[in-house]
């Protein structure tokens, strides 16, 4: 009887083949937006009930959808009536938030707000005059004009500055205004 062979298999390195030797590359769309070189994994009608489709990037869906109204065409009591009917099937998760499945907190600020108010030094449940003077205090403190050549002092007054936008912002929407 003839003496088996060692496989070359064993170990590193490997000298054999790792899977498939006849397996391609995956091929994958770009996105259809002139001079865009991202993955168009996103379809979008390319008229109305078409079946034709553009596919765009993530960036580039969104632009070409940042007008399209679901409402159009309807009677403001038709519109009222869809948009309690999407409500109405929506409502089980805005009730998650509580639970804190759906972010940080009691579920009345969002994971950017949070955020926020950490930079701006703040506690979960500080209103937004607190807000405020922290803004003014942190800016008087941090203005690139105060501090002439300081990166790190310009880095932070950025921070704080987007942070208050982002409290600003959710303070309009709490109370209704136009942001």
């Amino acid at each position: 009887m003839a003496k088996q062979k060692r496989s070359d298999d064993w170990g590193f390195p490997r000298w054999r083949s790792y899977g498939d030797k006849g397996r391609a590359a995956a091929k994958l769309r770009l996105c259809d937006r002139e001079g865009c070189n991202e993955i168009g994994d996103r379809p979008a009608p390319k008229s109305p009930h078409s079946r034709d489709r553009w596919y765009f990037c993530e960036t580039h869906a969104a632009e070409y959808n940042k007008n399209w109204n679901y409402f159009a065409g309807l009677s403001p009591e038709e519109a009222a009536r869809r948009a309690a009917e999407e409500e109405l099937g929506n409502s089980g998760f805005r009730q998650s938030a509580q639970w804190k499945w759906a972010g940080p907190g009691d579920g009345s600020r969002s994971r950017d707000e949070m955020r926020a108010l950490d930079a701006l030094e703040l506690s979960s449940d500080a209103d937004f005059k607190a807000v405020k003077a922290a803004h003014r205090r942190l800016v008087k403190e941090t203005h690139p004009d105060a501090n002439p050549g300081d990166e790190a002092a310009a880095k932070r007054f950025k921070q704080v500055q987007a942070a208050y936008d982002v409290l600003r912002k959710a303070e309009e929407r709490k109370n209704g205004k136009a942001a």
